[in-house]
Order: structure tokens, then sequence, then C-alpha cells
């Protein structure tokens, strides 16, 4: 029996050294596009012409919303943006997801406690996101006053670090 928890631990051991020494090697971007959940930001951050930035040097913090986030925007306004005429328009919605540096989990858990339960964030756009420790989670609160929750952390990727989240926050 023991030889048999060793080995499963072994394996197991294994395989996730290997997923995180994959993940290590991919930059954002190809981490997106190995994400079934991240279709839709994949499609939004082509419209917008950014990858070729978030696969630059970085680091980047990327809160990076989920397809149900996409699908709480109006379809109509969310195949609006997608069109080239508005790509500025998309372009600054989606930097205002990322941040400059690699901030994981630690640091933003350091900041709110440092902050009394709130740390602001300048997104690439120029923008302000705050990370908000509320209801036994962490939540950004965009430049609106709409909150999206933070539903895992420190997906790590060679030029920075993703977290997900689970709604489309939007700057002013």
């Amino acid at each position: 029996m023991k030889k048999l928890v060793f080995i499963l631990s072994t394996i197991a051991l294994i395989a996730i050294t290997q997923r995180s020494q994959a993940q290590k090697g991919q930059d954002i971007v190809d981490i997106a596009v190995s994400v079934d959940d991240f279709s839709t930001l994949v499609t939004a951050l082509k419209a917008a012409d950014l990858v070729d930035a978030l696969k630059g040097d970085g680091p980047f913090t990327v809160f990076a919303p989920v397809n149900a986030g996409f699908a709480k925007i109006d379809s109509n306004t969310l195949n609006a943006l997608l069109q080239p005429e508005n790509k500025e328009k998309l372009a600054a919605i989606l930097t205002y997801h990322v941040v400059s540096g690699k901030i994981a989990a630690t640091d933003v858990a350091a900041a709110l406690e440092n902050g009394n339960g709130k740390a602001e964030l300048t997104t690439l756009n120029g923008g302000k996101v705050t990370a908000v420790s509320k209801d036994g989670g962490i939540y950004l609160k965009d430049a609106n006053g709409n909150y999206s929750k933070i539903a895992k952390t420190d997906v790590m990727a060679s030029n920075g670090v993703i977290h997900i989240i689970e709604d489309v926050v939007m700057p002013k």
C-alpha cells in the first residue's frame, strides 16, 4: 500500500511539474489561446490588434474575463466592439484589464492588507481599477462602480501572470 501511494504521489508530482514548466514557457497569449473559456477574449485581442503587445516581454498582469463574462455584455454591443471601426475603443477596454508588472495573488493580498481591504491599480490604458476584499473573496471594482470576482489567481506565463475574472471591467 505504501508503495502504491508513493508511486501515485510521484506520478502526480511529475504531472504537476511538467504542466507548470509548460506554462512557464508559454506567454500570456499562448495560455489564453489554449483555454477554451478565453475564446472570446482571444477574438477580442485579435480584433484590437493587441496579440503582439501581449506576446511582448512584459511583465504584465492580466485580469482575464471568461466567456461568460463577455456574454453578459449585450450581444449587439459586443459585436459592434469587434468591428474594425471600433478597434481603438476595444483596445481601451482590453488594456483596462492589464497592469504593468507581475502582480501575484500574494502581492494583491499584501496590498489589500496595507490598504485596509482596498488596493488601487493603474491599468495600461491609464485608468484605475481597485482590488477589493469583500464577501470572502477578492473583486475588481471598475471606474463605473461595477465588480468582477477574481475566480482564479496566479496562472503564470513567461511574460507575466493571468488572474481569471468573472466579468468584463469597463473604463469610464
